[in-house]
């Protein structure tokens, strides 16, 4: 059984949001450092966000660093940005197939599928939940959040988004001060990576869901 996966209320310990603003060309991952074991926090600091430098393809024009986030078990996540990074490695520049084929090994190999954990992926060009039970999800909003207050900040970032002179970080912070206001295994210890983007860079997504 994946407990992470397969129940929400279980979700504990952090908010990790993605925002990707297109009046301002900026994506955003933002996380809270909490880790927390029942009713108590074992740790205010924790690093659930990640800025990886994959090799890069020529004929990938637009391709660049990638941003990942976790939620769930610290060394499970690991595993998973892992073999996220050995995906990279063989199909450089193709974010979405790399995340697919990730996904598709997690639902199906013996090992994989017993790690607890939930990603968020963002590059330039496209941002993807990954999940446990296959899931590879694109977000028709240009927000994503995973763990335990992801709905509060979730509602927030899409409040945030049509108002005037934001970026994708003053959203993704007024959002998890939202979110760590509401949700008691949220702090404010935030860690926070950007990304800028061409208009040119987006990316369909076709075949996933």
């Amino acid at each position: 059984s994946r407990p992470f996966s397969d129940s929400p209320p279980g979700w504990r310990g952090t908010t990790i949001l993605c925002v990707r603003h297109a009046p301002s060309s900026t994506i955003c991952l933002i996380g809270d450092g909490q880790v927390s074991l029942g009713n108590t926090v074992i740790k205010p600091n924790a690093r659930k966000i990640r800025r990886i430098s994959p090799p890069k393809s020529p004929s990938a024009a637009g391709a660049g660093d990638i941003l990942t986030g976790f939620a769930g078990s610290t060394a499970d996540a690991f595993a998973l940005m892992e073999r996220l990074e050995t995906k990279l490695e063989a199909h450089p520049g193709q974010l979405t197939r790399a995340c697919v084929e990730l996904a598709k090994d997690w639902r199906s190999d013996k090992y994989l599928r017993r790690l607890d954990a939930a990603l968020l992926v963002a590059d330039g060009r496209v941002a993807f939940q990954l999940t446990g039970n296959g899931d590879v999800l694109e977000s028709h909003d240009g927000v994503l959040a995973v763990g335990s207050g992801s709905a509060f900040a979730t509602a927030a970032a899409r409040a945030l988004m049509d108002q005037p002179d934001m970026t994708a970080e003053k959203i993704a912070r007024r959002s998890m001060d939202i979110a760590s206001d509401m949700c008691v295994f949220t702090n404010k210890n935030y860690l926070a990576e950007g990304l800028d983007f061409a208009a040119d860079d987006e990316e369909g997504a076709a075949g996933t869901d």
